[in-house]
């Protein structure tokens, strides 16, 4: 039994072919799925794709990309799909510097990202849910900045982790978890298989971030939450332990992070 943590159900990619998809998924042992909010609009989706589908449940939130784009009804849009029992986590949310414009508008990007951050992050505390983080490009030690007053009232899970192992043990000793996703499969996948071959079985999830990164051997088509046991099957030789086991741990700590209602709750 898998869990994918980490999918995108509600893109374009997937309409008309959800049954399909979903069916596909319990075939491969992936048997529930976390469908991820990327602004109000997919946030609403996801929750729809939740409330139809009792293996799916959902995330909701503001990626960093549409912060500039964030009205001011945004949070209050937010804690009201919260209420829904098929929500069980905030985000996906956090910071991304990668593709910044560099054109002088930079700094003003980057506080919009902040404040939205911020301000789910304290949805999270009201709502007493854990926090997806995506944090890509160099701003590390900004998101660990904004994520420190809230020490100790959420965890946050690093998702799409493609850091050291080094850091991975300085989130880790937040309290905090990482997720691995199709890039481990990958032959340069460097610095992200040495970690996922090395941090503790209970810090660590997998995740498909479909309908992106497709695994090998199907690098180059859509992904889909099925992939989520190639995805394993190579932590599982990564770690030099059985697919059995990486099933089995991963499971637990999603168990653990998301707090999952009852299958049809």
């Amino acid at each position: 039994m898998l869990i994918d943590t980490h999918a995108h159900l509600d893109f374009p990619e997937f309409e008309g072919e959800l049954d399909a998809v979903l069916d596909r998924a319990a075939q491969a042992g992936v048997t529930r799925v976390v469908t991820i909010g990327t602004s109000v609009e997919s946030s609403r989706r996801a929750v729809a794709i939740a409330q139809a589908h009792p293996a799916v449940y959902a995330a909701i939130g503001i990626h960093p990309g549409s912060a500039t784009e964030a009205g001011p009804d945004a949070l209050a849009a937010l804690r009201e799909l919260a209420q829904s029992p098929r929500v069980i986590a905030i985000g996906e949310t956090g910071l991304d510097y990668y593709r910044l414009p560099g054109t002088g508008g930079d700094e003003a990007i980057k506080a919009a990202q902040a404040a939205v951050f911020q301000l789910q992050l304290d949805l999270a505390v009201e709502c007493g849910l854990n926090v997806v983080i995506h944090q890509r490009g160099d701003c590390l030690q900004d998101t660990l900045a904004l994520l420190a007053p809230y020490q100790g009232k959420f965890r946050a899970v690093f998702h799409c982790f493609g850091g050291s192992p080094e850091t991975a043990a300085a989130l880790l000793a937040l309290g905090h978890l990482v997720s691995f996703t199709g890039i481990v499969t990958f032959k340069n996948a460097g610095l992200m298989g040495g970690c996922a071959a090395s941090v503790p079985d209970a810090s660590y999830m997998v995740e498909t971030d479909c309908p992106y990164l497709a695994p090998t051997p199907f690098r180059g088509r859509r992904c889909e939450p099925a992939y989520t046991r190639q995805i394993a099957e190579k932590i599982a030789a990564l770690r030099n332990q059985p697919l059995e086991r990486i099933a089995k741990t991963t499971t637990a700590t999603a168990e653990a992070f998301f707090r999952f209602p009852p299958l049809h709750g």
